[in-house]
């Protein structure tokens, strides 16, 4: 297992605006040199966190999941984020992992945040993704999901966990505290990605994506700003910490419904 490369895109997103979404990540990444395994984008990215689900949607064969691999192509890497995909009539809150030969794994997000009435827009999703990017053992979730620890438990079968948001503002404090939770408790990287800008129902957002250690400690932070951030993560320092306080084998023993 050799270090891994991230790049984070905090993004200011367009409200239900598909193609001036991808022309505006699109510009923000080739402003930079990128030498890349994985970049990471918000949670629904192409659309905004919206309800609205007539007209917003997307296919699993459609410009949005071809932009994603054109983007994989460019820069030779795997690209994950979350889009409202449109499916047999039913809707989804899907994360897709995509490289340059097409779609490697999908997550349904399994946390509907039942307050904006997402559960009511969107298929809940049930089975988690752990797939591998360059060897690395990569947990990938949606937002809500962060504040449910059961469903990030790393049974000793991930090494990074990764979070993509449309997280606002007011709640960031809480954000920030379970995103290291997460990393402690699991023993894991955890790299996570928010979008920064105002919805369009007027809800702000301030970003705070961030990288953190598996001792809790975020090794890059930014609130409040567009930015795209290249970050390696360390495998020995995953292995050593894991060696020294190797506490996951002390875990509990449960199985989840």
């Amino acid at each position: 297992m050799r270090d891994l490369r991230l790049t984070l895109v905090q993004s200011e997103l367009f409200w239900e605006d598909k193609a001036a979404n991808l022309r505006h990540i699109e510009g923000l990444l080739a402003e930079q040199q990128l030498h890349t395994d994985l970049i990471l984008l918000p949670e629904m990215f192409t659309t905004g966190f919206t309800m609205n689900i007539g007209g917003t949607g997307s296919s699993m064969e459609g410009t949005e999941v071809a932009w994603m691999q054109s983007i994989a192509k460019k820069y030779s890497c795997s690209v994950a984020g979350s889009l409202h995909i449109e499916e047999e009539k039913k809707h989804y809150n899907r994360l897709l992992v995509v490289n340059e030969e097409g779609i490697l794994a999908q997550y349904d997000k399994r946390h509907l945040f039942g307050m904006a009435g997402e559960h009511k827009a969107y298929e809940k999703g049930t089975e988690p993704l752990i797939c591998l990017i360059n060897d690395w053992r990569v947990n990938f979730q949606i937002c809500y999901d962060l504040r449910f620890p059961v469903w990030s438990r790393n049974n000793n079968n991930y090494d990074l966990l990764v979070y993509v948001a449309n997280w606002p503002a007011r709640r960031a404090y809480a954000w920030r505290q379970l995103l290291i939770a997460r990393a402690i408790e699991n023993q894991s990287f955890v790299a996570a990605v928010n979008r920064v800008g105002t919805d369009g129902n007027q809800l702000p957002y301030q970003g705070d994506s961030c990288v953190i250690n598996p001792m809790g400690e975020a090794i890059w932070q930014l609130a409040d700003v567009e930015a795209v951030k290249q970050i390696t993560i360390s495998a020995s320092e995953l292995q050593e910490v894991r060696a020294n306080l190797p506490f996951l084998q002390d875990r509990d023993d449960f199985k989840l419904l």
